[in-house]
């Protein structure tokens, strides 16, 4: 009977002291953890995409208008549609 009070003993022991220690440790992270606002994140904006008119003529042939924010973009968009159509 004694071995099993001496046994319960230490679990409740065991429990408290494990108990102390997760909450001191979560209480350290809790003082050192600190929210940063950083503006140049707020302001990203996602790229538009180049905008594509395309017309066909009466002879058949097509002609395009391009448009949008990135004129690298508008370019590589103007090399792809020649090459695809090959007109070159």
């Amino acid at each position: 009977m004694k071995r099993n009070h001496s046994l319960f003993l230490t679990a409740i022991l065991s429990i408290f002291l494990s108990i102390f220690i997760v909450s001191s440790a979560f209480s350290e992270d809790a003082k050192s953890f600190q929210f940063k606002k950083q503006p140049a994140i707020q302001y990203v904006k996602p790229k538009k995409p180049v905008k594509i008119k395309l017309k066909r003529t009466s002879e058949g042939k097509y002609t395009w208008d391009l448009s949008g924010d990135d004129a690298d973009e508008i370019v590589r968009v103007d090399k792809r549609l020649r090459k695809l159509l090959n007109i070159e």
